[in-house]
């Protein structure tokens, strides 16, 4: 496996983990954020550039979620 596989396969164990703990704190709100962009990091990195888009999506839009939950 290469680095790139192996960058892919961290980013996404770490969207799976946060999101799974997103109801205990809103740090894994922020988490699961900073995940998903490193996931759109690796699409883009790897040529998907769809998923890299989308990636960089969901990770503006579980920033808002934690900006909304931590008040």
């Amino acid at each position: 496996m290469d680095a790139l596989s192996l960058f892919g396969l961290f980013s996404v164990t770490a969207m799976l983990v946060a999101y799974a703990l997103e109801d205990r704190s809103h740090w894994f709100i922020l988490a699961f954020a900073g995940a998903c962009a490193l996931g759109s990091v690796y699409g883009f990195l790897q040529g998907a550039w769809p998923f890299g888009l989308v990636e960089a999506i969901w990770a503006g839009v579980a920033l808002r979620r934690w900006n909304v939950r931590r008040r």
